[in-house]
Formats: structure tokens, sequence, C-alpha cells
């Protein structure tokens, strides 16, 4: 029997005021509490009760552990309550890490949505576009691009692929003559995804081959606004998650380039992280479930307005 289990049992004994009626109380045999108070008078090298064949009085030792114990039990009883409460029921701070840019127009409507459907939910939401390690950082979540993980252990679920376009400002296109074929980016300069984080690359689809270029660049950056800015300045092409370039497409600020070849595996994953499968807290379950549905829905509604 555990030290807790002791403790619970001199309570019983105290409140009963006999060891046959806690046994009873307790669904045990009068030999196992007479154990555990033995157990319990060795541990705290005095005795406890005084015994006569028809009853049972405390010392003094045991009236002063008896008001401490009964405080400490009831301190753990409450937290064993709070916490299996917060297993069953989504409450508490959910800490959330999220990449600042791949979730730019995604991120407030998610959470918008959660929250309304899990009010007792606390969120603490971080934003960056750098490598994170959940546990030592102590998130519950993480809305990510691969890059962004650091431990082969995290568990990963696909939220949804973001597609790039190959852009250029009309400004940078009255100076060099647009690509009309792949082969023709090695003439132009692009604004880059750093190289630690992606490989300065480009791979099409050109029937049933695959065809890579090599980009040469002068700026580079792990932000996609920024490189986004950039290419609207007239420092090269860019290619950027489509999502960002709508307004600035539609405005004729940038321009779409060689629309009729297809990037191989070049769209951003927008992939949710979490630390483990089994053992979940309600609030990480319930995110869990609420932005698989949420990107399902979107990824419904994106097919939907392309039919």
């Amino acid at each position: 029997m555990d030290y807790v289990e002791t403790l619970r049992v001199f309570r019983t004994v105290v409140e009963a005021r006999s060891f046959t009626r806690a046994a009873d109380t307790l669904g045990v045999t009068t030999p196992v509490v007479s154990r555990a108070i033995a157990s319990l008078e060795q541990r705290m090298g005095s005795r406890l009760f005084h015994r006569t064949t028809r009853q049972i009085s405390l010392t003094e030792t045991a009236e002063r552990f008896y008001e401490r114990c009964v405080g400490i039990l009831d301190d753990l009883e409450s937290l064993e309550a709070e916490t299996f409460n917060e297993a069953r029921e989504a409450t508490g701070v959910l800490r959330l890490v999220a990449h600042t840019t791949a979730t730019v127009d995604r991120l407030v409507p998610l959470l918008a949505s959660f929250k309304r459907q899990n009010p007792k939910v606390s969120l603490d939401v971080t934003l960056i576009e750098r490598p994170v390690d959940l546990v030592a950082d102590g998130y519950d979540l993480g809305i990510v691009v691969p890059y962004m993980l650091t431990s082969d252990t995290t568990v990963t679920r696909l939220l949804e692929r973001v597609p790039q376009i190959i852009v250029a400002s009309p400004g940078y296109l009255e100076k060099h003559r647009a690509p009309a074929e792949p082969a023709d980016l090695a003439e132009h300069v692009f604004v880059a995804v750093s190289p630690s984080i992606r490989k300065p690359t480009l791979a099409f689809k050109v029937g049933e081959e695959e065809r890579s270029v090599s980009l040469k660049f002068d700026i580079a950056s792990n932000n996609p606004v920024f490189n986004r800015e950039m290419v609207r300045q007239g420092f090269g092409l860019g290619v950027l998650p489509e999502a960002l370039l709508h307004d600035d497409l539609a405005a004729g600020r940038l321009v779409r380039l060689l629309e009729g070849y297809e990037l191989a595996d070049h769209a951003i994953e927008i992939r949710l992280a979490y630390v483990t499968r089994t053992l979940m807290p309600a609030k990480v379950r319930a995110f869990i479930d609420h932005a698989t549905a949420f990107f399902e829905s979107r990824a419904r509604g994106q097919d939907a307005s392309r039919a």
C-alpha cells in the first residue's frame, strides 16, 4: 500500500473510530487496516492510537497529524477532480504556435470559430517563422510548415497544401523579357526563400518528365511577405504562395508567369503538430478535431468555387 493510501486509511479510522468500521468503509479486511496503521506509526516513529478491546482513541500526535492529513487529502482529491475534468472537458489555457505568414488568412477564422465552440478554453498564441520544439518551448500544438519542426517524434497531420506561383512586377518585366518556358528562368534573378529552408531550384512537370532549374538570387529571406514586397519593388522574380497574391494580381501590381507549366512538389504544406496521440487533454483533442474539420470545409469550398 502506498503512502497516500495509508493516509486515507488513517483518516477513515479516525473518523470511524474503529478499525473494523474503517475496513468496511474501505472495502478491505481489518488486518489490512491494522497493517497500514502499523506501517504509518513506524514511519512516524510514534503511536497514533490508544487501543483497548472495545474502542480506540487518538494520541496527541495523531490529533495534530489528522488535521494536516485531512487538508492534504482534500487538496489531492480536488486536484484529481480538476485533472479528470480537464481530460473530459475542454478547459484551461491552450498554448499554440503558428507560422506567421503561412497561416495569415486562416488563423483568425480558425481560432475565432474554435473559441466560440469552446468558451472555457483560453488561447495563448505565438506567431513565429523559426524552428520550434513543442515540448521544450511549452506549446500544446503547432500549425507549422515542415522545416519548423526540430523533433522527429512530433506527430503531424496535413491540413492544407498551399500552391505557389511564379510572379514578377510590371517594372521588372519592362527591363527583362518574360520567360516563355522553364529554361528561360536561368536568365533571371529571383527574390528567393533562404537556402537553409528550401534549395534554390524549381522543378517543373513537362509531360511525363520533371525538369529542374537552378535559381540565381541576390536577396533571400524566410518571410514570404517580405519577399513579395521585394518582388513588387522589381528586384526579381518570386515563387510565392498564391494566397498572398490575390490582391496584387487583381490590381496588376504583380504578373503571373509560366501559367502553362506546373510546379512539381513546390506547394507549402501546412501541418498540425502535437506531441502524442494518447492521453491528450480535452482542449488539445478538441482543437485537433476542430482544425481538421475547418480545413476540410475550406478545401470543399475551394473545390466548389472551381467547379
